[in-house]
């Protein structure tokens, strides 16, 4: 049984750090940070032609035809080097949705440009402070036009082209979901002030902006259900990637670090808190490895997969963010260091698809919904041996 990524995998991890250790050295995301550039586009398109944005996008919509694998190797990757990308809002939202229920017109349109890296793509649907549900939805759209505003929405900023989900007029005001070009007239946005500018957030307000519908009417909620559940999956794997980096930051550190005469992690107090460190990235990895294979193979698992990889993949980005200013000490509060980077982006992606509480909720539910489902389908299978004893030949 593998329990790790293929020998081709391993490979494209090491390519894909490789581009971003030449061109995303932690140098340029203190850039990002600092300057007034959302992101790096070079890097984002020099991305697209070697086929990384578009991994796991069919080549007949011009990606590279790989799989979720690939894209979860990837991720994990762009986690580790911290890279100022709208890779989140582009790909695991935007072109996800526009995969589960666009249209081929709509697929054909959209897919090449957003994975050769010419377009970006974002996914709007929060629409302020507090829990993000179908419920706090205003949005609407009448007669193909849409008006409101949403905030916060993920590279907001620079997005081409949004999937919005309002509430439908024609649809007796059912939650859709609508494909938005966002250079149209009628659209305004600004940036937010918020903890991780690498990752910018803005909001954005539409004002009788055209929109044509994505996927059935009414049928908004099962969508964004599936695919904040694949999303998931792949930002828990940009979680370890940041995650591990942590850690080794910590460790090499603890292990330069001379007091009273000796490394700092000789200490007890260093040992034990790099170890809690150590072992929650790996209990982090193992639910991402099996989140990875139930979207990979569209398992019926997915749903509970995807919230226990999101649930331990969060816990431990932040804990290891955390504990890595503890090792550095003082120095590690300070701008100049580089842990506050990774504090940053551990909040950031604590907060992409929803609060940790929220995913905390759909996890006890659907395993509780997954333990009731289990003894009727036993009961079901045995039905059906005994049955099928019961036939003479």
């Amino acid at each position: 049984m593998q329990f790790d990524f293929s020998p081709e995998q391993i490979l494209l991890k090491s390519e894909v750090q490789r581009l971003l250790a030449d061109r995303c050295p932690r140098t340029a995301v203190r850039a990002a940070l600092e300057g007034t550039r959302p992101f790096d586009r070079d890097l984002w398109l020099t991305m697209g032609a070697m086929g990384f944005i578009g991994a796991a996008i069919p080549e007949s919509y011009g990606g590279a035809g790989g799989g979720y694998l690939e894209l979860c190797a990837i991720a994990e990757e762009l986690g580790r080097a911290l890279a100022p990308t709208p890779m989140a809002a582009s790909i695991y939202l935007a072109a996800e949705f526009l995969l589960v229920a666009g249209s081929e017109a709509q697929k054909a349109t959209h897919l090449p440009r957003l994975s050769s890296g010419e377009w970006v793509g974002t996914f709007a649907c929060a629409e302020g402070v507090g829990r993000m549900t179908p419920n706090t939805i205003e949005a609407t759209v009448t007669s193909g036009r849409l008006s409101g505003r949403k905030a916060p929405v993920p590279a907001g900023e620079v997005a081409d082209v949004a999937v919005i989900a309002a509430r439908d007029a024609e649809g007796n005001s059912a939650l859709s979901l609508f494909l938005v070009d966002l250079r149209a007239a009628g659209v305004s946005r600004g940036v937010l002030e918020v903890i991780d500018p690498t990752c910018a957030q803005s909001w954005i307000e539409f004002d009788g902006v055209p929109c044509q519908r994505l996927g059935a009417s009414a049928e908004g909620g099962p969508i964004m259900n599936g695919v904040f559940d694949r999303a998931a999956v792949l930002v828990a794997f940009e979680q370890i990637g940041g995650a591990d980096c942590a850690l080794e930051m910590a460790r090499d550190y603890a292990l330069e670090r001379m007091a009273f005469g000796r490394p700092i992690g000789s200490f007890q107090a260093i040992k034990h808190m790099l170890a809690d460190m150590y072992v929650s990235a790996q209990l982090a990895r193992s639910n991402a490895y099996y989140g990875a294979w139930a979207l990979s193979t569209n398992a019926p698992e997915l749903p509970v997969a995807a919230a226990t990889a999101r649930v331990s993949a969060t816990q431990a980005f932040q804990h290891c963010a955390k504990n890595n200013i503890q090792v550095h000490g003082g120095m590690g509060f300070t701008w100049e260091l580089d842990c506050h980077l990774f504090y940053r982006r551990s909040n950031h992606l604590a907060l992409l698809l929803g609060s940790p509480s929220a995913w905390e909720d759909a996890l006890i539910e659907r395993m509780l919904d997954h333990r009731e489902q289990r003894p009727r389908a036993s009961a079901e299978n045995t039905k059906t041996r005994k049955a099928s004893q019961d036939v003479t030949p």
